[in-house]
């Protein structure tokens, strides 16, 4: 078909591609003096699809996606006139292995870029790959063929049905799910996996086999392939092959802002700052009011304690009854014949019988002829407590045990026979 000439136009000079869909064709504007690309539909493709790509990339004009000129039909077979890109592909450049990081970035740049500009306007590719990134003559890398895109909203493909290229075919894709933005995303994470790499994060000769790896499969990392590859792409790869499509950056241009960002702010934005902070789990907040609820309690403890110690102090008449500690027994003195004080530990204690307090310490017994033995004590509160147990006409020995630590002194106390009291002495 060389030297035919389409629309009266267009003269036919070598074939660049052919595949079910199409054929490209090298052409020769006559009129305007350039070289052109021409995409003639193939006899048994489908022409409604032929039609929405040159409607899809009519609306596109970016100096990163591949320029339409014109569109029309010659003898019955839709074609579209397309700018032409002579310097290959990047599937022609990747044949070779990783690229250098620095062209890496540029080419990335510049699809997110293109990408960028299709999906502010509702249109996404769906077959993002190598094969389809052009060089200008410049050097500058284009995204190309549309044939598969969707504009956003109108339904045209419905679920279940995959398109792409296995390869580069993202998850949801690959479980028959509608494409978006993201699905663009993680295509050019696979394509940024491959320059860096030199190779593909999944592989597989079957086709089916490389969609379910795409679909349930976790990818490896950059870093266990190449350690050395510029962190930030690392962090740009693994983001946007994330399975699940809100996890990955939204669309080319979230993908533009982090390669055009600084390191630090790139890393940020593709982890966020909960990858470089330490979440703790925050104690239970406590109301201003309940702050001050429990101030007044505490002080209202306090207060009570001091009121209580006073009332104990001054309950035996100005004179000296003391504050009973634990395990300590301290009677009040009395001159009745009868005295009864409550206290700590109970004994009962009758004129027959000596009267025996015990605390935790040695004992201390001095016997006595003709009185009670009555031992004063200074307690932890200085207030010195004595007792006085009257005897029966007979002498009683009286044994009192005291040990607080303290001095203890011998006071003898004569009384006169009086009937035997019965006494309860601590």
């Amino acid at each position: 078909m060389p030297d035919e000439v389409i629309a009266g136009r267009y003269r036919l000079v070598e074939p660049l591609g052919r595949g079910a869909m199409s054929a490209v064709w090298l052409a020769e504007d006559a009129e305007l003096a350039r070289r052109v690309a021409v995409k003639m539909l193939a006899p048994s493709a489908d022409r409604q699809r032929f039609e929405r790509e040159a409607r899809a990339v009519a609306a596109l004009s970016h100096p990163n996606i591949c320029a339409l000129y014109d569109y029309g039909e010659a003898d019955g077979r839709p074609y579209m006139v397309l700018e032409y890109l002579p310097n290959g592909s990047l599937e022609d450049r990747l044949k070779g292995g990783a690229l250098p990081d620095d062209e890496t970035v540029r080419i990335a740049t510049e699809i997110a870029a293109g990408l960028a500009h299709a999906h502010e306007r509702g249109l996404v590719h769906r077959d993002l790959k190598p094969a389809n990134i052009l060089f200008d003559a410049e050097g500058r890398a284009k995204i190309a063929d549309f044939g598969i895109a969707r504009v956003e909203g109108t339904g045209i493909t419905e679920a279940g049905t995959v398109l792409g290229t296995a390869s580069y075919l993202s998850p949801e894709q690959a479980a028959g799910q509608p494409a978006g933005p993201p699905s663009d995303v993680y295509s050019l994470g696979v394509i940024v996996f491959r320059m860096l790499t030199g190779r593909l994060p999944f592989v597989s000769t079957n086709a089916m086999e490389l969609v379910r790896m795409h679909r349930d499969v976790a990818p490896p990392a950059v870093a266990d392939v190449r350690p050395e590859a510029p962190p930030r792409l690392q962090a740009l790869v693994a983001a946007s092959l994330a399975k699940d499509p809100l996890a990955r950056p939204a669309d080319g241009g979230a993908v533009l802002e982090l390669l055009r960002s600084p390191d630090e702010t790139a890393a940020t934005m593709i982890a966020g700052p909960e990858a470089t902070q330490v979440i703790r789990r925050p104690a239970p907040a406590r109301s201003r009011a309940g702050l001050i609820a429990a101030a007044v309690a505490a002080v209202l403890v306090l207060g009570g304690a001091a009121l209580a110690f006073a009332l104990t102090r001054d309950s035996g008449g100005g004179g000296g009854a003391g504050t009973t500690l634990p395990g300590l027994s301290l009677p009040h003195v009395t001159t009745a014949a009868s005295v009864t004080e409550p206290a700590t530990t109970l004994a009962e204690t009758t004129t027959t019988a000596p009267t025996t307090t015990t605390a935790p310490a040695t004992t201390h017994t001095t016997p006595t002829t003709t009185a009670a033995e009555t031992t004063t004590a200074p307690t932890t509160t200085s207030v010195p407590t004595t007792t006085a147990v009257p005897p029966p006409t007979t002498t009683a020995e009286l044994p009192t045990t005291t040990d607080l630590g303290t001095t203890t002194t011998d006071t003898t106390v004569t009384t006169p026979a009086v009937p035997p009291p019965t006494t309860t002495a601590p």
